[in-house]
């Protein structure tokens, strides 16, 4: 049966949440009200409906327009089976315009729809298109927002270890303040920090000095600018495992980031890199290239169902991100946020696995 793609829309939802102990969330001086999603819903000419997750944040109005302006007037009329096909040719099309950044993102959110299309079209969920599922869950950890007080970092850290969470993430700047989680959390919690790309090559080395006694897990993107692979090379001789791969934006680029030395994690993000289509290649390439999975998640929609079934594909992925927030209002009916466990269950219904409640969206969509 001939399905062709009638309609591409892009919908801004803005979630109500509450966060952890510290100051009000946020980033490029704007305080976050609500946790925002872009979701690009996906409409096929034989009926099926398919839910994808464009990475937006402050940027979400450009990702926004990009969806209507470049996405959705070449997508419309494109075959909905082919996904591969599809992605290809709007990639060449549209490269002028971005390898990364909101054109990346809304082709992320499209491709993300296609599979789910996919599977419910097949009546299986993703994970089994991909080559089948080897885990029904996969523990979360806490990915706080910035405190900005050791004493506060150190009293959050020994709540969540009390609260049963065996791995937590810091995005501190002070390098200290690895040292007050580890002294909060106990030496039995996996701990990260993520310092997101300050630091040049010299700053860096002594601030892994400084960080070494907390005994990371992994230190995360702690190099500007964050394309200079050969300095995260470098760095690695201070002993602490790195991470690195929010910010590269492509299939392309993250393959070559798995191939420089000592980078232990390589970190897609499904919203920003490609979606499904890309994640998947680019976590085959870690496997052969001897890096382990850890996948950039902060998210609560089909971005995040998205990178749950590539975990169930991907089992040496050790965790996904938890983001330092709960939401009042989940977008999912039971999916999308860890149990008492602190697991999250995969879902195992055709395509994704859940689709967003629409009076959710439509009680919390942004003008």
């Amino acid at each position: 049966m001939v399905s062709t793609i009638n309609d591409i829309r892009a919908i801004p939802v803005g979630l109500p949440f509450q966060q952890h102990e510290g100051p009000p969330a946020g980033f490029g001086g704007k305080v976050w009200q609500t946790l925002d999603i872009l979701l690009v819903r996906v409409e096929t000419s034989d009926g099926i409906v398919g839910w994808g997750d464009a990475f937006g944040y402050n940027a979400l109005s450009s990702t926004k327009a990009a969806v209507d302006d470049l996405v959705a007037p070449l997508g419309v009329g494109q075959d909905a089976r082919d996904i591969a096909g599809v992605m290809d040719r709007l990639s060449r099309t549209l490269h002028l315009f971005g390898r990364s950044g909101p054109v990346q993102y809304a082709l992320s959110g499209l491709d993300i729809a296609l599979w789910d299309i996919a599977g419910k079209r097949a009546g299986l969920p993703v994970a089994q298109l991909l080559g089948g599922a080897g885990r029904t869950a996969v523990p979360s950890y806490a990915s706080l927002f910035r405190i900005a007080d050791n004493d506060l970092v150190a009293r959050v850290c020994e709540g969540l270890a009390e609260d049963c969470f065996s791995a937590i993430k810091l995005h501190e700047i002070d390098p200290h303040a690895t040292l007050a989680a580890r002294q909060g959390a106990g030496p039995d919690i996996d701990l990260m920090m993520d310092v997101n790309c300050p630091w040049d090559l010299v700053t860096a080395r002594e601030a892994a000095a400084i960080m070494a006694p907390a005994d990371l897990k992994w230190l995360e993107e702690p190099i500007w600018p964050p394309e200079d692979f050969a300095a995260l090379s470098a760095l690695a001789a201070s002993g602490i495992p790195l991470a690195a791969g929010e910010n590269v934006a492509n299939a392309e680029e993250m393959t070559r980031l798995a191939s420089a030395p000592g980078v232990s994690y390589v970190q897609p993000s499904v919203t920003k890199i490609g979606g499904i289509t890309a994640f998947h290649r680019a976590a085959q390439a870690a496997k052969l290239a001897g890096r382990r999975v850890a996948p950039h998640s902060p998210y609560f929609g089909p971005g995040l169902l998205a990178t749950l079934q590539l975990a169930a594909v991907h089992t040496d992925i050790e965790y996904i991100e938890m983001f330092g927030a709960t939401l009042t209002t989940p977008l999912f009916d039971g999916f999308g946020l860890p149990g008492p466990d602190k697991r999250f269950a995969i879902p195992t219904g055709p395509g994704l696995g859940a689709d967003p409640e629409p009076d959710v969206i439509n009680r919390f969509l942004l003008g």
